[in-house]
């Protein structure tokens, strides 16, 4: 153990000493190692990144619901647009039939979208907000969390009352700074009380329905304003929970059933609906991901290759530098394991610091990128220890044949040498 550790310990001075006497062509050796470890965990971190903040922009829609649509998730809407486009929307008639028939769904929650409205109080407006009109379902399927406030009670959702929510960036635009709760703005040219506002979501670019933007009532309210049968001005949702524990299948075979009787279609039509969950959009993305990965991996591959091939000319100019030496080594004593591992180890501590300056240059590469744009981008220890075990390897293909030549040379002529 001893012995091993004065190995180690001479192979990083003698690569130290490699760095220091022959600066610029030690940079120039190790420049490939640092540019193939750059794009190979630069792609890799930014395809994380974004992979995260796209999960994350999935998981407020919720992994266990089932989202009752016209098109399905998993085709290309361009080239398919025309074949869909004449399917009926999800309707309320569709949301009441699940509702009443379903025993798989925990849940049910229709909801409508209009944008370009404005909401005003007193001399303050906030103009272009969307609005949302959902049943009464819809918060507690979504888990939407009020910071202060509440949520609509029973009567006012069946009466249609006119009540508020607002989401966290149009309660502050419209209040700048003072208590808005239960103050009156106006809407539709009518006046509605705000009775909550929405925890904030945050800068993920990824948020598929950014609540910070939103005006939220009841949908017996909205229908009083906006005519909810028209498809060119209103877009529409239906969503379906499924039970604790539920198989998502066979909720999907419910559904199925229900609205194909809620739509009268015959046993010979086929189904003028689709029935979508976030892993089919999973599935698309991980193909895209996956050639992105692939296409970095292989520009560092290209980059190591050149790399290992500079680490192993200045690893066989080291060894003949030190011909006497390791002459001298192996006339007194020293085996040839310890001569090998010399010189391996210092190919691999020479590729390791080019992998940690190539890492060093992702991590400073992210943050500068992650203050120009609206979502973080990190490199995860995973993709740390990628890079350094890449290192290694690309270090042990390097070093392996001077290794050898140094280890298996004759002392007498190495001396002589």
């Amino acid at each position: 153990m001893i012995v091993f550790i004065k190995i180690i310990w001479e192979s990083l001075a003698q690569a130290m000493g490699s760095l220091r006497s022959n600066k610029l062509r030690t940079f120039l050796s190790l420049l490939g190692i640092t540019i193939g470890i750059f794009c190979i965990i630069a792609v890799k971190s930014a395809v994380d990144s974004l992979q995260s903040n796209i999960v994350d922009g999935f998981n407020e829609l919720g992994s266990d619901v089932i989202y009752l649509d016209k098109m399905p998730w998993n085709e290309d809407p361009g080239q398919n647009y025309w074949k869909y486009a004449k399917r009926p929307d999800p309707s309320y008639d569709d949301y009441k039939a699940i509702k009443h028939k379903s025993k798989l769904a925990e849940s049910t929650a229709f909801t409508i979208f209009t944008g370009g409205r404005t909401i005003k109080h007193l001399s303050s407006a906030v103009s272009n907000a969307f609005i949302m009109g959902s049943t009464f379902e819809y918060a507690a399927l979504q888990n939407m969390k009020i910071t202060e406030g509440r949520y609509l009670t029973t009567l006012e959702y069946e009466n249609g009352a006119n009540k508020v929510i607002l989401g966290y960036k149009v309660y502050n635009e419209l209040f700048q700074g003072i208590d808005g709760i239960g103050r009156e703005v106006k809407l539709f040219g009518q006046d509605f009380q705000v009775i909550g506002y929405l925890e904030s979501e945050g800068d993920n670019a990824f948020n598929f329905l950014n609540f910070d933007d939103v005006i939220w009532m009841g949908f017996n309210t909205i229908k009083k304003y906006v005519n909810t049968k028209d498809e060119s001005n209103v877009g529409r949702m239906l969503n379906i929970k499924a039970n604790k524990g539920g198989d998502l299948q066979e909720l999907k075979g419910e559904i199925a059933s229900i609205i194909r009787s809620e739509r009268r279609l015959r046993p010979m039509e086929k189904d003028n609906f689709s029935l979508n969950e976030l892993s089919l959009l999973a599935q698309v993305l991980d193909n895209v991901f996956k050639v992105l990965n692939i296409a970095g991996f292989i520009i560092g591959i290209f980059a190591l290759v050149v790399g290992m091939f500079s680490v192993a000319n200045i690893m066989f100019v080291s060894v003949k530098e030190r011909t006497s030496i390791i002459g001298i080594k192996k006339a007194i004593g020293a085996k040839r394991y310890v001569i090998l591992m010399e010189f391996l180890l210092e190919a691999i501590i020479l590729c390791v610091i080019g992998g940690i300056i190539g890492l060093g240059l992702v991590f400073i590469t992210l943050k500068l990128i992650s203050m120009a744009i609206p979502f973080t981008m990190f490199m995860s220890p995973a993709n740390m220890l990628i890079g350094v075990l890449s290192s290694v390897i690309v270090g042990i293909i390097a070093g392996i044949l001077p290794a050898l030549k140094a280890s298996g040379m004759d002392p007498v002529e190495a001396i002589r040498a």
